[in-house]
């Protein structure tokens, strides 16, 4: 019986060639998961305050609850997206409790209630990047992941300016309600697509990051996998600057559709809508771009995604009119562009041959998890204390550490590959 070397193994693994329905497939969950995966995102903060009347500090609660359960769920799961091979039910019953906190969310406003679904959701939150990067890995593999990743991050924003264009005309036409029950709708989108992925294409090994089959590691890397990862000098050093730019950036957009909702001759749904469309709209190429760009480089790249984040903060100081609010989101869409893309490369660089990719990407999204969290418990505490833009120049000013940090602690990752010769 012949025999395959391992270098021979992994670069089968590697040239892999997964059918078109299960890659259209994959496209089309991508676009349905893009409002499902962070519930009603910054909606929330809009109708807590527009129809509840809440405060500030509350909302902060209510949009905290989430990201402490994420924080708690976050490595958990990935290390159980590592173990098991049902992935795409994984992500089906993730995508049903979104649904079912968003709907419970409108039917009983009330703050125990609310919290309570923004935990569930947050928990169900912690499956979808690791699933979706496993599946996306064990079908490409290695060498076509790169432009998967921007491929699946510009369907993902695509998805991302429907459900706005969509929320814009519910809430404006219909009722703000009807933007949770959309939630909803994609995730039974989300579903459908998820089972068109054949299960057969999925190399599962592969998926959390290992090079060749190893049943020894299959058992082991669980429970070394973390000892190694929190002594790993460059994934610490990554790890912190995720943390400093998502506490700089979760809270700006609820921050703008609060003091969107403060203006009583506004409308804060349409408005909030044309922001996260604006973004969404640069985020597409942005993605895209990123993707391809990345074959000469991460690092660069990143290191503009991180620049242009406390440039943002400070304009929004500059003036609460909404058109200039809506033009800034552009910066939105080129950090979030290269973040979504070069977040998930540099992490498959760090963990490549590990089997541990998945947990990496749970521990990370962890960090990113507690820079979120804390993000609106502390700008909602500070804007209520000393105004908005008290809280816009905090933000600012963490975003520029988080950019210190990464520049001068996080190395290049972009690990030496023969090119591809097809890029699914």
């Amino acid at each position: 019986m012949l025999e395959i070397s391992q270098p021979q193994a992994e670069s089968q693994r590697g040239d892999r060639t997964p059918s078109g329905k299960s890659l259209r497939a994959l496209d089309w969950l991508n676009v349905f998961l893009a409002d499902v995966r962070d519930g009603v995102g910054p909606y929330l903060s809009v109708y807590l305050k527009s129809s509840q009347n809440w405060e500030p500090a509350q909302i902060g609660l209510a949009l905290s609850a989430s990201a402490i359960a994420t924080i708690l769920a976050q490595t958990p799961a990935g290390a159980l997206v590592d173990r098991l091979r049902q992935k795409r039910w994984l992500l089906i019953w993730a995508a049903i409790a979104v649904s079912i906190g968003c709907i419970a969310i409108v039917l009983v406003p009330t703050l125990p209630v609310v919290v309570t679904s923004q935990i569930l959701i947050g928990i169900a939150a912690a499956i979808f990047p690791p699933a979706i990067a496993a599946i996306t890995l064990g079908l490409v593999g290695h060498r076509h992941f790169d432009r998967r990743v921007g491929r699946n991050e510009t369907f993902n924003h695509a998805g991302n300016l429907l459900a706005a264009a969509l929320a814009a005309l519910i809430g404006q036409f219909v009722t703000a309600k009807g933007i949770f029950f959309l939630v909803a709708a994609m995730a039974i989108g989300s579903s459908l697509s998820t089972l068109r992925i054949r299960e057969r294409e999925i190399d599962h090994e592969l998926a959390r990051g290992a090079t060749e089959d190893d049943e020894p590691l299959a058992a082991q890397h669980h429970l070394t996998g973390l000892k190694q990862l929190l002594g790993d000098a460059h994934i610490r050093a990554f790890a912190i600057a995720v943390v400093l730019f998502h506490f700089a950036n979760a809270a700006m957009l609820p921050l703008v559709g609060q003091r969107l909702a403060d203006n009583k001759g506004l409308d804060p749904t349409v408005y909030l809508s044309a922001c996260i469309i604006v973004a969404q709209l640069v985020m597409i190429p942005a993605s895209n771009l990123t993707g391809r760009l990345t074959e000469t480089g991460r690092k660069p790249l990143f290191l503009l995604g991180f620049a242009v984040l406390p440039i943002r903060g400070v304009l929004y100081t500059l003036s609460s009119n909404p058109y200039f609010l809506v033009s800034v989101q552009i910066l939105d869409g080129v950090a979030g562009g290269i973040f979504g893309v070069l977040s998930v490369l540099m992490i498959a660089d760090l963990t490549r041959g590990t089997g541990r990719f998945n947990v990496t990407q749970g521990m990370l999204s962890t960090a990113v998890g507690i820079g979120a969290g804390l993000s609106n418990v502390l700008a909602g505490i500070v804007v209520q204390q000393a105004g908005y833009n008290a809280g816009f120049w905090l933000l600012a000013v963490i975003a520029v550490i988080a950019l210190v940090v990464f520049w001068l602690y996080v190395p290049e990752t972009k690990p030496t590959l023969p090119p591809a010769q097809v890029q699914p």
